[in-house]
């Protein structure tokens, strides 16, 4: 189901919900006729998170819906709760008749992304619930944000036969080709004569083609934003093999390029006024006679010179070649999307990426515009006297650390020698999956960190209308 089918037309007839927290539900209790009122008392109703209830009228269809939030007051809120509702709600066309103050835009967002389903491979169903957009909510930025996610999220979700290395270039080709931006690519052996040579040899033992992925779009004298995107299409972890049950998801370690993407969509659709550039080194870590080995030492586009602890610390290595060509062109802001360490993920979980940044600035505008769309972000340190556990004896630097610490850190510290003449530059080890179904975020791929670039891009340097 695409976004549009989704909303529907503001004078469609449709059925009240109430999102109801303990300070409102007075107000909402006797608001609703004396039938509803006691229906809802017979049923227990009471304003607790997530609870619902659809109330009857006198023919028994559904006249309301009653749907507990929480409290203003709650340390453990979770803005998106509204995103529950698309699947609680039978068949129908909805509009929020109680909210919150403020809570309009997030509330018909989360109901939107909740009813995101990856049906590729399924029989897909028929009807749904669709909303009506409350009034004063920019139903175009919506749907953009909304789209953008859904894109993101189809392309993680996408098994590795459908998507390697090759289909993550075609789904940036089709994204060139709606906004008419320019694309070019680098295959194969033309990574090395175009000195590429850490994306060639990470990628050269698939039966698919390395290839660096490379968009442009907008004014050429406009601002340069470039987004870099960590697109494994798969990981067996190299000669360094990962167990059966640690590769059941690789097919999501491509997610970094599905998030820059996502962002770069709906930076173009939105059309801010900036010079995008979207690169994408796009390769599957696999295993065969031509495969890269521990022990390895791999020249980079920058002249450093990497030794290899571990086959299966090949992302980074591919963005360290991506980020040097980024930075060549010393743009404003370069930023970095990659599911890089599980270090991050003891670190903070699957659902709040680590966010690196030298730039104070960055980091305090990407954390409070994070929250404040529902897209959080927490700032790690680069910790420069870990930079040590990086030492190679017999290269300029290691790939891995030379213990069990810090790996998110250590991985950033890494890649942060590749950027040096960006104004400011920002590197976000995300996830990129939702283990579980929560409001707004159905179980599978998930898009992370976009929303919050998006959002601090808007802000800073608006639209071009």
């Amino acid at each position: 189901m695409t976004v549009h089918a989704l909303v529907a037309a503001i004078d469609t007839p449709s059925i009240a919900v109430h999102l109801v927290q303990p300070e409102s539900w007075p107000g909402v209790r006797d608001s609703l006729p004396a039938s509803a009122r006691a229906f809802a008392e017979a049923h227990g109703f009471a304003p607790k998170p997530g609870r619902y209830l659809a109330l009857p009228d006198a023919e028994g269809a559904i006249a309301a819906v009653l749907f507990g939030i929480d409290p203003a007051d709650s340390r453990r809120a979770d803005p998106f709760l509204a995103g529950k509702l698309p699947g609680l709600l039978p068949e129908g066309t909805y509009h929020f008749a109680t909210l919150p103050p403020g809570t309009a835009e997030t509330a018909t967002l989360a109901f939107l992304l909740g009813a995101y389903r990856f049906d590729r491979y399924r029989d897909k169903k028929d009807g749904g619930c669709r909303i009506v957009l409350p009034e004063g909510v920019d139903g175009d930025e919506l749907a953009r944000i909304a789209e953008a996610v859904m894109l993101g999220r189809d392309l993680v979700n996408t098994p590795t036969n459908d998507l390697g290395p090759d289909g993550i270039e075609e789904a940036i080709r089709a994204l060139g080709t709606r906004f008419g931006a320019e694309v070019r690519t680098i295959v194969g052996d033309e990574l090395l004569k175009q000195n590429l040579p850490m994306i060639h040899a990470v990628g050269r033992a698939s039966a698919v083609p390395p290839r660096l992925v490379d968009l442009t779009w907008g004014a050429a004298d406009a601002p340069k934003i470039t987004l870099v995107g960590k697109g494994v299409a798969f990981d067996t972890g190299g000669l360094d093999i990962k167990p059966s049950s640690a590769m059941l998801l690789m097919k999501k370690d491509m997610g970094g390029a599905a998030a820059a993407i996502a962002l770069a969509q709906m930076i173009m659709d939105a059309r801010l006024p900036v010079r995008l550039r979207l690169i994408v080194p796009a390769v599957e870590n696999a295993i065969s006679g031509a495969a890269f080995r521990p022990g390895d030492i791999l020249q980079s586009r920058k002249g450093i010179t990497v030794e290899i602890g571990n086959t299966d610390a090949e992302g980074r290595l591919i963005l360290a070649d991506a980020l040097a060509l980024a930075d060549e062109e010393a743009p404003e802001l370069i930023v970095d999307f990659a599911t890089l360490t599980g270090a991050a993920r003891v670190a903070l979980g699957p659902d709040l990426p680590p966010l690196f940044t030298r730039d104070e600035g960055l980091a305090g505008d990407l954390q409070r515009l994070g929250l404040a769309v529902n897209d959080p972000l927490w700032r790690l340190p680069l910790w420069g006297a870990y930079d040590s556990m990086l030492e190679s004896k017999v290269a300029q630097v290691n790939n891995v650390s030379s213990g069990g610490f810090a790996g998110a850190i250590t991985a950033a510290l890494f890649l942060q020698r590749f950027v040096e003449k960006a104004t400011a530059y920002a590197h976000l080890d995300i996830y990129a999956w939702n283990p579980s179904t929560k409001p707004g975020r159905p179980e599978g791929g998930e898009v992370q960190g976009a929303r919050a670039l998006y959002a601090y891009l808007r802000e800073r340097y608006g639209s071009l209308g």
